[in-house]
């Protein structure tokens, strides 16, 4: 990035526990082909500043299908989409190896497709996957799986994918790195009266309008997918940060609190976001029943609802359905509460009354200690 580009100003990183960094592809190809470490190794720092200070992170990579022109490098002549999923299946084994040199904590490859994240019992699975991993203090590293994702991977859409890790494990901040400062009134290196942009309160068309189109050879993103991305993460209460990834002192000043780069506020807190789409999607026909002790640690300590205080199930539905929640004694009133559903109405059945240590004993598995967990759960 050129040295005389129109500065951002440094303004306080907004606080977070759990945050999203996106890696374009333009940080990790090295120019005569395949990877380099020069831009990933500030960034794999601030990700170990950011962890010794009790703080998570998901990584989201591109750069697989850059690795592979490495190793085959005639086979990126070709345009045919085989060619190129071929080349990141070639490349992601790189890519991981890539992050994993710079940790000593271990990275966990987890590859995903827009499928898995609109497939509730996908979804779930997912999430859970990824919770477990920050739990067990890995760094896991998050890529579209382009060797079945035909349409994703002619979007180049990991911006977004990006955007749906971290509703999908309820992120406090999305922070995005390329090889461009933030976003600009224009595109600043055509036009030399382009203004950085430090905040967007909203996205409108208007911003929208500031974006260009990809701005690397080797990425298939720009700063019209960041923008899109900001736009989905704010809808789920999730703030966007864009910030130049080749900056080391950027990186150094983020670690300690401070950015500059462009800041996309959301309208609603993350837990607020959550609980609103909640209580207003469309839920499937069917309920689980609760007994009177259950509904008030619902309802006023805000608690998991546990298979200890089923009494029942009506209808049919599956993991990852979100249903009503109903009181036993009140099968008129309205709803108590909805949420997503951890286990079938077959398996709540089954659970029912009985303690969570015993879900796997009873059902053979275990996919939670509740039958809805409280962050996916919402009173009325």
């Amino acid at each position: 990035m050129t040295t005389s580009l129109p500065a951002f100003t440094q303004q306080p990183l907004p606080p977070w526990k759990r945050a999203v960094l996106k890696v374009g592809s333009s940080l990790l190809a090295a120019p005569g082909g395949g990877l380099t470490p020069r831009h990933a190794l500030a960034l794999a720092q601030f990700v170990s500043s950011s962890r010794q200070a009790g703080r998570e992170v998901v990584i989201v990579s591109s750069g697989a299908v850059a690795a592979g022109r490495a190793i085959l490098p005639k086979a990126a002549s070709g345009g045919a989409m085989a060619a190129r999923q071929a080349l990141a299946a070639l490349g992601q084994a790189q890519l991981i190896g890539l992050w994993q040199r710079f940790f000593e904590r271990p990275v966990a490859q987890v590859l995903l497709t827009h499928d898995d994240l609109r497939n509730r019992r996908r979804y779930l699975n997912a999430r859970a996957t990824l919770l477990e991993l920050l739990r067990l203090d890995t760094i896991p590293v998050v890529n579209e799986n382009d060797t079945v994702s035909v349409d994703e991977l002619k979007l180049g859409d990991n911006d977004n994918l990006a955007a749906f890790v971290a509703a999908l494990v309820d992120a406090d901040l999305l922070l995005i790195a390329s090889d461009v400062p933030g976003l600009y009134t224009s595109n600043p290196r055509t036009d030399p009266t382009a203004q950085p942009v430090d905040e967007v309160a909203e996205i409108t068309e208007a911003v929208l309008a500031m974006a260009g189109g990809a701005g690397s050879a080797v990425g298939t993103g720009g700063m019209a997918t960041k923008l899109q991305a900001a736009a989905k993460a704010a809808s789920a209460g999730i703030q966007t940060v864009l910030f130049d990834g080749t900056d080391a002192d950027a990186l150094r000043a983020m670690a300690h609190g401070a950015m500059r780069g462009t800041r996309v506020h959301a309208g609603l807190s993350r837990l607020a976001a959550r609980k609103h789409w909640l209580r207003h999607a469309p839920s499937v026909p069917g309920a689980v029943l609760v007994d009177a002790g259950a509904a008030r640690a619902l309802a006023q300590k805000g608690a998991s609802l546990l298979p200890g205080g089923v009494v029942g199930v009506e209808g049919d539905f599956a993991r990852g359905d979100i249903v009503d929640i109903r009181i036993d004694e009140d099968a008129v009133a309205e709803p108590l509460a909805r949420g997503i559903v951890q286990y079938s109405a077959r398996d709540i059945r089954r659970i029912a009354r009985r303690h969570s240590r015993e879900i796997a004993d009873i059902l053979g598995y275990c996919y939670d200690d509740a039958v809805v967990h409280r962050d996916d759960l919402a009173v009325r």
